[in-house]
């Protein structure tokens, strides 16, 4: 297994890839819930989808955290992208919804999508395009990209937990604790506090050298929920069965039928061939900068680099993601990206694919045992989310903020990643202004043709996608 992994030669042990591979699987196992959720968005009547997404989400969890771990080699572990469920809600199930038509069909119609930008991306990983289009970015780029997820992952864990809450004025505020006390009561906003207090047993541990700080302060925080609110884990197997049922005669039999494809460029499903081509290339957009992203910024923060700042087998690392994603459209489900939350595992000392074994072995478990992964609740994992942020976030001081052709794309690239809840996004924007920036000063070269590229294809996608 040493030798495999080359775990000693990483500077790790065993010890500490297996506690590493936990604290991702905690900090990422309430994808298993959320998922089904986000694909149905939250409508009641879909239980037959909600199901077989279930289920779905979890094998190409499986499938892509393993091969990452048996194929890359890489800490890093593979699950349905949060957001881009969420526009496939948005983009094909809602519309059916809406006009009382077949829900189920435009499910499946889209899963033609999925599996279509899939079978793309494979392609352009199999033959190291991919590589070269992230190896192009500019180095302000590269370099703002993990201090961005850093933001973009802490405000998942304050957002998650209530710590950040809505406000009709300003968009966000702290978390009301007064209104609660004069309202509903202080344990309304008892996940929020405990979050926080969980947030700072992680960095009291580690400012005392504990090894494996976050993992306990998981633990901590979980035995605090339950002592504190006086409530238990629930276990209710009752529905597994059902799960697997509605998985096999809706999930994985969708993008096998003939019916599905058709619907899949019909105008009465999709919109049309020209809307079809469209949503093919936002989902691949956004998965494979997604990508790029989480990449970027855990090998960063494992110090998985190359000589030239790249991550270490970028295109090994793309090609898993690329087969989970078509994997996971065969079976059922939206597309999968490297996770973003690995970064808590990386965090925890993970550095080699013994990591990610140990999650996708979690994930295998939840697919029978799913309220396992219930039991830690989120105002548990949203510490490990936010500490993860703050070291992160050191990484933007490697900007050359002296230079504001570097610094604006830069910036731009950091605040829009959490602002828009889209690590692609956040590069997008990044990269047209780079461009911009870069031909109103004379300064464009041979070398910028790539990133300028990539600003025209997002600039296309916010023009004619909503997401």
């Amino acid at each position: 297994m040493d030798k495999f992994f080359g775990i000693s030669k990483s500077g790790s042990t065993v010890k500490t890839e297996i506690i590493a591979g936990l604290t991702t699987f905690f900090a990422m196992a309430y994808i298993v819930f959320v998922n089904p959720n986000q694909v149905t968005g939250f409508t009641e009547g879909l239980d037959q989808i909600w199901n077989a997404v279930y289920v779905a989400s979890i094998i190409a969890a499986t499938i892509g955290t393993l091969l990452m771990a048996l194929y890359a080699k890489k800490p890093f572990a593979q699950a349905c992208g949060m957001g881009l469920n969420s526009f496939f809600f948005v983009s094909f199930i809602l519309p059916q919804i809406i006009s009382g038509g077949d829900a189920v069909q435009g499910y499946q119609a889209g899963l033609v999508i999925i599996l279509i930008s899939g079978i793309i991306f494979m392609i352009l990983s199999l033959t190291g395009a991919r590589e070269y289009i992230a190896k192009a970015m500019p180095d302000c780029l590269k370099k703002s990209i993990s201090a961005g997820i850093g933001l973009f992952i802490a405000f998942i864990g304050f957002q998650n937990v209530g710590l950040i809450q809505d406000n009709p004025y300003t968009l966000t505020q702290f978390v009301d604790i007064h209104g609660a006390i004069k309202g509903d009561g202080i344990m309304t906003v008892m996940p929020a506090i405990l979050a926080l207090v969980g947030f700072l047993i992680i960095v009291a541990l580690q400012k005392k050298n504990v090894k494996g700080n976050v993992i306990i302060g998981i633990l901590a925080t979980t035995v605090l929920y339950y002592v504190v609110t006086g409530s238990t884990p629930s276990f209710d197997m009752g529905q597994i069965g059902q799960s697997f049922k509605d998985f096999a005669s809706v999930g994985v039999t969708g993008v096998f039928k003939a019916t599905s494809w058709a619907h899949a460029f019909s105008p009465a499903f999709v919109g049309g061939v020209f809307s079809a081509i469209m949503y093919i290339i936002t989902f691949c957009l956004v998965d494979m900068f997604d990508t790029i992203g989480t990449l970027y910024g855990t090998a960063t923060q494992a110090g998985m680099l190359d000589e030239n700042g790249d991550p270490i087998d970028l295109n090994k690392c793309m090609t898993c993601d690329s087969i989970a994603t078509v994997a996971g459209a065969a079976l059922g489900t939206s597309t999968c990206t490297t996770f973003v939350e690995s970064a808590s595992g990386v965090a925890a000392g993970g550095r080699t694919g013994l990591t990610s074994l140990v999650v996708s072995i979690c994930f295998f478990i939840c697919l029978f045992l799913s309220p396992l992964a219930s039991i830690v609740p989120g105002c548990a994992t949203a510490p490990a989310l936010i500490y993860v942020g703050v070291l992160m976030l050191g990484n933007f001081k490697n900007v050359d903020m002296s230079d504001i052709k570097s610094a604006a794309p830069a910036f731009l690239t950091l605040i829009m990643m959490p602002l828009t809840y889209s690590i692609a996004n956040g590069i997008g924007i990044g990269a047209i202004a780079y461009t911009i920036i870069a031909i109103f000063t004379g300064e464009f070269t041979k070398k910028d043709i790539m990133v300028a590229l990539i600003g025209v294809l997002f600039c296309l996608k916010f023009i004619f996608i909503t997401m």
